[in-house]
């Protein structure tokens, strides 16, 4: 059974940082393609970033691009987004996902 189980969410100030974790199982983690998806408050999910299974390649959405990064400890089964310069419109539940599957996501809202 797939497990993805994602951390590290909160209440941050705009120009703030977090760091998300998503602890994966259930599957051969480091062959796999990995992604950091977002839902805000009344809108669809938007795909953040993504991350080969090597970890060598990487792609950003334009909204989040120069200001997050996605990394993997394929030793570890985790995933990572670190989140900076935090802006109000980045307030949303966010997951992992994988072939169309996600965890229950971590919620992170960006206000002063």
């Amino acid at each position: 059974e797939v497990q993805l189980v994602e951390s590290g969410g909160g209440l941050v100030q705009p120009g703030g940082s977090l760091r998300l974790s998503c602890a994966a199982a259930g599957f051969t983690f480091s062959r796999v393609v990995m992604n950091w998806v977002r839902q805000a408050p009344g809108k669809g999910l938007e795909w953040v970033a993504l991350i080969y299974s090597d970890g060598r390649s990487t792609l950003y959405a334009d909204s989040v691009k120069g200001r997050f990064t996605i990394s993997r400890d394929n030793a570890k089964d985790t995933l990572y987004l670190q989140m900076n310069s935090l802006k109000p419109e980045d307030t949303a539940v966010y997951y992992c996902a994988k072939d169309g599957q996600r965890g229950q996501g971590t919620q992170v809202t960006v206000s002063s």
